[in-house]
Formats: C-alpha cells, sequence, structure tokens
C-alpha cells in the first residue's frame, strides 16, 4: 500500500474513536434558540463541512487571461528570431 493510503486509515480510524467516545448531548445556542445535539453528530458535522471548503479552497485555480484594449492583435510574432542559422542546422540534423 501506498504511505497516503495508510495515513488515510490511519486518520479515519483515529477519527471514529474520537467520535464514538463523545456521544453525550451538548447544549448550543443558537440566535434565539437553545439545541442540544450529541456531540457526536456536531463534531462529524463540523468535520465534514471542513473537509468539504478545504476541498474548494484547497483546489488549483484556473488561469485567467488579462483582457487587452487591442483586442485581435496576434502577439505571437512579436519575439524576433534568435537563432542563428548554425543553430538551425544543428537542431534540423540528428
Amino acid at each position: 500500500m501506498r504511505i497516503t493510503t495508510i495515513l488515510i486509515i490511519v486518520i479515519t480510524v483515529l477519527l471514529t474513536i474520537v467520535l464514538m467516545q463523545n456521544t453525550e448531548p451538548v447544549k448550543f445556542d443558537i440566535l434565539f434558540g437553545t439545541f442540544y445535539i450529541s456531540k457526536l453528530a456536531a463534531l462529524g458535522t463540523f468535520g465534514t463541512v471542513a473537509f468539504i471548503l478545504g476541498i474548494l479552497v484547497g483546489r488549483p485555480k484556473k488561469a485567467r487571461s488579462i483582457a487587452t484594449d487591442d483586442e485581435g492583435d496576434d502577439y505571437t510574432n512579436d519575439k524576433p528570431n534568435t537563432l542563428s542559422d548554425e543553430d538551425r542546422d544543428y537542431i534540423s540534423h540528428p
């Protein structure tokens, strides 16, 4: 098994142990109400929400291009050809 798989299994087992040890009810005062829910439900819910937020925040961002004033200009040929004839011959012959 890979190290990441083993690490995920160990973290899952430890999280399950912690959740199962905390089943007594807890009082939550939210806005105008008081709610009693088990620590198991609270920790599980907050853990799941934190996991989902971590995935969303940790995703790689898509590259964005910056709009220019001159739309339609082709900037691919702006670079001068910097290869000499000798370099071109060397590259083209195996």
